[in-house]
């Protein structure tokens, strides 16, 4: 089972995201540990300390203390792969993305970056995740169809 760290790198008050995140990886089969607001060095000790395969990263403003992250994880934990959600301005977006984060705005559909998370495990899908994926893609166009009423 692919381990996951979920944390926030910001002291906002939005957790929507990164709790709807956390859930639908579980719900893929990921085991997920949810750090919640943590500072760099406690991401990237969580990292090391519970043999991460992946890290997902709630952008809390400050690309400068993503790119920390990504810097100690690159000595400490080499392989991890990261990938970050978050309100995130475009130039922060290419910023990151030049480092091999992919990037997840709101607005993100929850199964693409349950995809991307086995993409960057290297976890292939399991049959009850495929119908969780289908559920959720019919729920999000039945949304859509709402608010376009």
């Amino acid at each position: 089972m692919s381990r996951v760290i979920i944390a926030k790198t910001g002291l906002d008050g939005h957790w929507r995201g990164t709790l709807l995140v956390s859930r639908a990886l579980r719900d893929a089969g990921f085991e997920v540990i949810m750090l919640g607001m943590a500072r760099s060095e406690e991401i990237v000790s969580a990292a090391v300390d519970e043999d991460a395969d992946l890290v997902g990263l709630n952008v809390g403003g400050r690309v400068e203390v993503v790119e920390r992250i990504l810097d100690d994880l690159a000595a400490a934990a080499p392989g991890v792969a990261v990938f970050a959600g978050g309100v995130v301005p475009p130039w922060v977006l290419r910023r990151l993305e030049a480092r091999g984060v992919e990037v997840y705005p709101p607005g993100s559909k929850l199964g693409d970056i349950v995809a991307a998370a086995r993409r960057l495990t290297r976890r292939p899908p399991s049959d009850a995740s495929r119908a969780e994926n289908a559920l959720q893609d019919h729920e999000e166009r039945r949304d859509e169809r709402k608010a376009e009423q």
